[in-house]
Parts: C-alpha cells; sequence; structure tokens
C-alpha cells in the first residue's frame, strides 16, 4: 500500500501525529486540574487535530497510489474524503465546545490554577505555529489538501490558544470566572469557520469542479499557440487530489495525416504536462472542416459552440 506514497507527505503527517499527541495529553491534564473549560475546550480541539492528523497519515499512504482496475483515475480524491472528514471532525468539536461553555456559564464554577493553564497553552502555540508552517510547506510543495486540511488544523490552534492564553490572563487579573467559558465560546467560532473553509474545499474535487481559473487560462495559452491548432472545443478540468485531468476537442487541418495529427497531440499534450504539475490530458483531435460541416448537417449548428475557440482567419 506504501511503496507509492511520498515519503515527504508521510513524514509530515507522522510528525503531526506525535505533536498532537503530546498536546492532547498535556492540555487534558491540565484542563483537569485547573478546571478551564477553555483549557478542556483547547484538549478536545487538539483531540480533533489528533484524529485528522491520523487521518491526513491514512490518506497520503494512499491517494498517490496510480490506477488500478478497481480505480482507473487514480485514488487522488482519497485528499478530499479526509479533508471533508477532518472538517466535520472540527465541526462537532466546536458545537460539543459551545454546549460545555453554556453550561458552565450557568453554573458559575471558575477554573484554577491558571498559571499552569497559561504554561500549557503558550507551549501549545509554539509547538502547532512550528509544526503547521512545516505541514503548509510541504502542503504547497506536494499539493496535498490532506496536509493543508491538517496544517489548517493546527493554525487554528495556534490562535485559539492564544485567546485562551488571554482569557486565562483576565480572570486572574479580574476574578471575573465568566471570562473562561466565553474564550471558549470565542474557540469554537473560529473552529466553525476553519470547518467550513475546509468543507467547500473539499467538496470541489468531489464534485469534479473544474480547476482554477489561471490553470484553465494556462491550458487554453497552450492550445492557442501553437499554429497548427486551428480551434478547440470541449474543454473539461476536474482534480482529484493532486492529480490534474484535461480533456479537449482539438481541430487541426483536414489534410494532415493519422501520424502527423496524433504527432501534434502529443506535443500538446507534453507542453500542458510541462503547464500543469501531475496533470493527465486526453486531447481528442477532429479535422477542422470536416467536423464544421458534420455539426451543420447532423445538428444544424452553424456557429462553434459556446466555450469553443477557433482561430482568427
Amino acid at each position: 500500500m506504501t511503496e507509492h506514497a511520498n515519503p515527504e507527505k508521510v513524514r509530515a503527517a507522522r510528525v503531526s501525529v506525535w505533536s498532537n499527541s503530546l498536546l492532547v495529553l498535556m492540555k487534558l491534564a491540565v484542563g483537569c486540574l485547573t478546571g478551564s473549560v477553555s483549557v478542556l475546550s483547547e484538549a478536545l480541539h487538539s483531540l480533533s487535530d489528533l484524529a485528522a492528523s491520523w487521518i491526513a497519515l491514512l490518506t497520503v499512504r494512499v491517494s498517490d497510489r496510480p490506477a488500478d482496475k478497481d480505480h482507473a483515475y487514480g485514488h487522488g480524491k482519497f485528499e478530499s474524503l479526509s479533508g471533508l472528514a477532518e472538517a466535520l471532525l472540527i465541526l462537532g468539536a466546536a458545537l460539543f465546545i459551545i454546549m460545555e461553555s453554556l453550561g458552565r456559564l450557568r453554573s458559575g464554577h471558575g477554573p484554577e490554577r491558571l498559571g499552569l493553564g497559561i504554561l500549557v497553552m503558550g507551549l501549545s502555540v509554539l509547538v502547532n505555529w512550528k509544526v503547521a508552517s512545516y505541514l503548509f510547506g510541504v502542503a504547497r510543495r506536494t499539493d496535498s489538501l490532506a496536509l493543508e486540511a491538517d496544517a489548517e488544523h493546527l493554525r487554528t490552534d495556534v490562535w485559539t490558544a492564544l485567546g485562551v492564553m488571554v482569557g486565562l490572563g483576565l480572570v486572574a487579573t479580574t476574578g471575573r470566572v465568566w471570562l473562561d467559558p466565553l474564550v471558549a465560546m470565542c474557540v469554537a467560532v473560529l473552529m466553525i469557520g476553519a470547518s467550513l473553509r475546509l468543507i467547500r474545499e473539499a467538496l470541489g474535487p468531489l464534485l469534479d469542479a473544474q480547476l482554477p481559473d489561471s490553470e484553465v487560462d494556462a491550458v487554453r495559452c497552450v492550445l492557442r499557440q501553437d499554429p497548427r491548432v486551428l480551434g478547440f472545443h470541449k474543454l473539461r478540468t476536474r482534480k482529484a487530489g493532486s492529480h490534474r485531468h484535461v480533456d479537449a476537442h482539438v481541430q487541426v487541418e483536414d489534410g494532415l495525416s493519422l501520424l502527423e495529427a496524433h504527432a501534434v497531440t502529443e506535443e500538446l499534450e507534453d507542453q500542458i504536462r510541462r503547464t500543469l504539475p501531475n496533470a493527465h490530458i486526453t486531447l481528442h483531435t477532429e479535422p477542422f472542416q470536416a467536423e464544421l460541416r458534420h455539426q451543420q448537417e447532423a445538428h444544424g449548428q452553424k456557429d462553434p459552440g459556446e466555450g469553443a475557440w477557433v482561430r482568427p482567419s
């Protein structure tokens, strides 16, 4: 299962698992000792991060596997499924934190040993900032949505831990214990925002949304710049994990031989692969004039159609 996995992605996911495991244990222990609902909410946040890290680790060990008999387009969508699962974990944890915070507001019970809570939150900020920066770097280099989602979790944890530090500091200086659950609810709101953003990013590839406009324009530019291409249409793009899929109908001179038309197609596909990393290209070559006649006679279509491009004469 792991022979095709990207070693850099696997190594980054393992770092995230180990760092989150350490922080979960520390925050749970300190949360129980202090009785702080905001520290316990951070422990739960880190627990969701740990689950997300395990999901990311399992995902990156599968998503780079090549196509096989049962998965003709590869396994890249496992990355999107991972991102969606991680987002739902964050959302569930945030809703739980809000419920616990409301209960603490009603009870009026305040935290103790605030210095210990502030210390562990400060350590959490340092560790998560370092690990998140590392994961974001690997995610950019490997185009991994799973690692990007994992890094997003940790970056959110940085800001929420800072908020908890401020809240505990205010409780210590003012004696207003209601600030602790209030900060916890602010943490939950940030978590909900992060989860909704990740859900949107994960659903795009799962629903076969087209590539970003800049990448689609790059494909169009390659086709337009080749003087042998007289027109193209039915350009479609999608993404699965780090794999990009592009297909289009490309029109050339009617008089080209099969070998010549095939050579044009191969050269165009190579050029697109150089433009877009990790791209799988399928181009269908058509005779320009014959295709126009076919569209007019068989379908009554007098223009190339929406999204089509024809080289100016």
